[in-house]
């Protein structure tokens, strides 16, 4: 069993040869800057500020690596779709983002956050597609579930489902970063893909 208390920050990579290369599984999380990213990493590992929550969108420029009990790393990529950032800022990403999905052996296993308010933007589509060019596994992590109505809930999961054009293995997981809602499904396709490793 994975002792999520065990975390540590390890690095923040701006290029590939800052990447770790021990080989250890890499559980990838992405989302848009204001969507909740660091607050679903710290709501997974139960810690208050763990991965650095800002008030500004777009704090995380690197790709932030955790190690997790020796034996995992929590790879929390930049935050995109903010408007806010200068071309020359967006190139540099996406060049990084590039070099991130073209490495051999880096990820594992990756998590998509999105707002389930909210129909997906074009770059959440993007970003989809890089998850599903891998071939790797990956999910959605549909946050901030506690700030819609329970009749809701069906209605957008497929709204993400069709936008996002998902096949049908790759899991819609309804979630709070604020509540916990969704945070043990989370855990167990971690834990389920670490044993398999």
């Amino acid at each position: 069993m994975l002792n999520l208390h065990k975390a540590e920050f390890v690095r923040s990579a701006v290029k590939t040869a800052d990447f770790p290369q021990d080989s250890l599984p890499q559980i990838v999380f992405a989302g848009k800057s204001n969507v909740g990213k660091s607050s679903t990493i710290n709501r997974l590992l139960n810690r208050k500020n763990f991965a650095r929550v800002g008030n500004a969108p777009g704090k995380t420029i690197h790709i932030n690596f955790f190690r997790i009990d020796e034996t995992v790393y929590f790879v929390d990529l930049p935050g995109y779709g903010y408007a806010k950032v200068s071309k020359k800022e967006r190139d540099r990403w996406g060049r990084l983002m590039d070099q991130y999905f073209a490495s051999e052996d880096t990820m594992t296993l990756g998590f998509q956050i999105v707002d389930i308010r909210h129909k997906p933007t074009a770059d959440d589509v993007t970003m989809a597609n890089w998850f599903l060019q891998t071939g790797m596994p990956f999910a959605i992590i549909a946050n901030k579930h506690d700030k819609i109505k329970k009749s809701q809930l069906e209605d957008n999961l497929q709204t993400i489902r069709e936008t996002l054009h998902l096949p049908e293995d790759v899991p819609v997981i309804p979630f709070s970063a604020e509540k916990g809602t969704g945070r043990d499904e989370v855990l167990a396709l971690i834990f389920d893909h670490i044993s398999n490793q």
